[in-house]
């Protein structure tokens, strides 16, 4: 066997050898960027999961909360009600406007424009806890003549005298009179869930 005869074996077998290893480098390569690529696709399937079942915990109370601008709400029968949100609580929220603050029942909004994809959950228990009533009661409290908005479209106007867990007693009398035994011409009882909001009258109201 010649030496060159030989020299060719190796040549060859070398040559073999180096092509099987591309090969095999090609399939591992292969292999890895699919693995990449499966793992990234996991990756983005368990951050998309997390964010619907996150979003699935946002209350419209949330998005409100986190309001940095002026919106516009709809309610049943009445004209949107536009206004900055002054403060929010358990089944309400107080927007203001230019001709004062408007109490909205949050059971009763039909669609709120204005809101940025933002949501703050509530920090303060107590806030929380802060339901209609309690608010009503602080309305009740001051005296002050309000305007009651129905989801029939109707509007009552008076002064709220009692507060119960599910209604209010309204003095109907005219706004720019103070609640005086003779000015009360009806006394209506309103259950909260008929509510859309309530407005405080004032000069310009």
């Amino acid at each position: 066997m010649s030496i060159a005869f030989v020299c060719l074996c190796l040549t060859r077998l070398t040559m073999t050898w180096q092509t099987a290893a591309v090969r095999w480098e090609r399939m591992f390569a292969d292999l890895e960027a699919q693995y990449d690529a499966a793992d990234a696709g996991v990756l983005a399937e368990e951050i998309a999961d997390r964010s619907r079942r996150e979003v699935a915990l946002v209350t419209l109370a949330d998005r409100l909360r986190a309001a940095s601008g002026p919106v516009s709400v709809g309610v049943p029968g009445h004209p949107p009600i536009a206004g900055s949100v002054a403060g929010i609580g358990a089944g309400w929220v107080l927007l203001a406007d230019s001709a004062g603050e408007v109490l909205l029942v949050l059971p009763s909004v039909l669609w709120v424009r204005g809101l940025s994809i933002q949501a703050e959950s509530e920090r303060s228990t107590l806030a929380a806890r802060l339901d209609l009533g309690y608010v009503l009661r602080g309305i009740a409290r001051d005296r002050a003549p309000v305007a009651a908005m129905l989801v029939d479209g109707s509007v009552i106007r008076g002064t709220i005298d009692r507060i119960g867990r599910d209604f209010l007693d309204l003095a109907e009398h005219s706004p720019d009179v103070p609640r005086r035994a003779d000015a009360v011409h009806a006394a209506r009882t309103i259950n909260f869930a008929s509510l859309a909001a309530i407005r405080r009258m004032t000069d310009s109201s």
